[in-house]
Formats: C-alpha cells, sequence, structure tokens
C-alpha cells in the first residue's frame, strides 16, 4: 500500500495538533528496514509529544510513538530479512524520527531489536519503553550490587506503565516492595502485582529533611523533582536509588547529605540510547522474569485512532498500567 493510517503531528499558524489521516510511504524518512506495524503502545512520553505539553518533538510533521511491534517487510540491512519480527524502543523514534502510530515503518536497522522468544507483538508492547524501562532500573540496582536481603525496595509513580512493571518485577525477585501512589483506589490492583505495603505520594512530594528516617535499601523513582530528594532522604545507609523519570519534574532539591552521610548512590537510567547488548539483556530477562498473568492485568489496549485521548489521559493521570495500541 502507498498510503497507510497514521497519527500525525503538525505545528504551523493553526497551532499544534495531532490526528488520524493518510499518510504516503513516499513522506518516511530515510532507513535500511521498512517494518509494517501490528502493535504500539502509549507511555508518557508519547502522552507529551501528541499534547504538545513539552517540546519532545523536534520536527513537524510527525509520526509519534516511541516503541512498535512489527514484522519486516523489506530490508537492506544484512541483519533483517523480510518476515522477520521485530520490535523498537526509543533511538529518537517518534521524536526526530517517524514514529509506531502508524501501519508501516521505516528506520535503521541497528535501532531494531528481534522479537524475544516466548513473548507476542502485543505482550512486547504491553511491555513497551516503560516496562523495558523498569527492567533497566531493576538491572542498575543489581549490578550495583542490591539484593532482597538488604531491605525494603521502593516505587514511586507506583500506578503507571513504569511503576507497574518494577513492582511486578521487583515482587518477584523476592523484594519486599513499598508502592507509593496518588491513587488509594488502586491498592486492590498494586497489591496484585505484588506491592507489600502502599504509602500515599503526599509522604514524599512536598519539601522535607535533608535527612530522614531510613526506610527502604533500593528505589526505582519515575517521579523525579522533591519526591526523588525525599526518596534519597530516606534510602538506607548503602542503598541505591535508580531515577528514570520527571513525572513530578526536573529538578532535584536535594543535599549532598544522603550521599556524604549514608553512602546512597544515585543511578541514573536511560532507555532511550541505550546499546543494543544491554537492550538483549533487559529484553531477554523481561521475557523470563516478568509474570505474564500479571502484565495481563496491568494492560489494556486501544485502537489508533484513540491515542490522542489516551495521551491527554495518561498526563492527567487517569490510566494505569501499561496502554497498547492495536494498528490495525
Amino acid at each position: 500500500m502507498s498510503t497507510f493510517k497514521a497519527i500525525r503531528i503538525d505545528k504551523d499558524d493553526n497551532g499544534y495538533r495531532a490526528g488520524l489521516t493518510d499518510f504516503d510511504e513516499k513522506d518516511l524518512m530515510e532507513g535500511d528496514v521498512t517494518v509494517v506495524v501490528s502493535h504500539s503502545c502509549v507511555n508518557y512520553k508519547d502522552g507529551l509529544a501528541i499534547t504538545g505539553k513539552s517540546p519532545v518533538v523536534r520536527r513537524f510533521p510527525m509520526i509519534p510513538g516511541i516503541d512498535f511491534a512489527g514484522v519486516v517487510s523489506a530490508s537492506s540491512n544484512p541483519n533483517f530479512k523480510e518476515g522477520d519480527k521485530v520490535i523498537l524502543n526509543g533511538w529518537g523514534v517518534g521524536e526526530t524520527h517517524m514514529g509506531g502510530y502508524a501501519q508501516k515503518a521505516r528506520v535503521k536497522g541497528d535501532w531494531l531489536t528481534p522479537l524475544p522468544a516466548g513473548l507476542s507483538p502485543a505482550e512486547a508492547m504491553a511491555i513497551g519503553t516503560a516496562g523495558y524501562t523498569a527492567m533497566l532500573c531493576v538491572l542498575a540496582l543489581e549490578k550495583h550490587g542490591m539484593t532482597p536481603d538488604r531491605g525494603p525496595a521502593l516505587v514511586t509513580g507506583a500506578a503507571g506503565g513504569v511503576g507497574s512493571v518494577a513492582i511486578a518485577l521487583l515482587a518477584k525477585l523476592g523484594w519486599h516492595v513499598i508502592a507509593s501512589t496518588g491513587r488509594a483506589s488502586e491498592e486492590v490492583y498494586l497489591r496484585g502485582l505484588g506491592a507489600s505495603e502502599i504509602i500515599d505520594r503526599g509522604e514524599l512530594s512536598a519539601p522535607g529533611r535533608p535527612l530522614g528516617k531510613e526506610r527502604w535499601a533500593a528505589a526505582v523513582d519515575s517521579v523525579g523533582s522533591v519526591t526523588l530528594a525525599n526518596v534519597l532522604a530516606q534510602t538506607k545507609y548503602a542503598g541505591a536509588v535508580a531515577a528514570c523519570g520527571l513525572a513530578q519534574g526536573m529538578d532535584l532539591p536535594a543535599t549532598v547529605a544522603p550521599f556524604i552521610l549514608r553512602g546512597v548512590s544515585l543511578l541514573g537510567v536511560d532507555s532511550v540510547m541505550a546499546p543494543q547488548a544491554l537492550r538483549h539483556e533487559a529484553w531477554g530477562r523481561l521475557a523470563s522474569d516478568l509474570d505474564r498473568a500479571k502484565l495481563a492485568a496491568m494492560t489494556s489496549t486501544v485502537k489508533l485512532a484513540d491515542t490522542p485521548q489516551v495521551a491527554a489521559e495518561i498526563l492527567a493521570g487517569r490510566t494505569r498500567g501499561r496502554v497498547v495500541v492495536e494498528i490495525g
């Protein structure tokens, strides 16, 4: 097909807008692999891109969608051939290179990862960048020597995509998981994923002391700002915090006290430009360690045309877990 359905973002004198349209294949950007896309998903960054709430998109027109799964339809890359099942996360796709909210994508083969054995395309997108980032956080904590016998692990933004997958992963690995959320109504959901304790995010979201009571040995934080400062201040001696998000803000109003008085480590986690070796490690662990029943419990599915509405809802905190987009 020379034209296909896609979500297109435009920015001009008429404003910033996103909607479903017919897109011509000749207008796709350069790449050595073309993929027929079957599934994508909605991440927090996708919400920012579609709504324009943050300058995520840096080229117009743009097809958003930082993730996709599909089947190779054409390739001049020696690592991929027609019929290969592949996934993509990050690399600026959906930001500077046309992304996954479309029936077709053309990208660099170096950006693609083979679909892990045992995962369906829909399951891979139920994981998506949020789940893959959660796994990167868990790997960062493990490589830092953190183990469940050291004490509890905190997960902030617990009902979101990163938080939901992080809870499921940490619980299966034997951690006592403390989930921080602003939605008390999600307690049953979070306990179902493996959380042992639920705390209100209000305990962490207001300015606190440079050092507080030692409450957890490790943490996965997708919130940033004051919340991350408080998480650090309440981390146990020689503990570690994996930081991967900025839902509250990208500032960090903290002091050096947790670092120099308790030996706490702050581990930065980036998913966009992570090397392929780390990606393969993370996806291999996700395929083996993530409980599929829990993945299904945290996942809802929408059609391509619904993504602009879901984008607004994810920024407003009205979604939970993971949202898969059926491209069709």
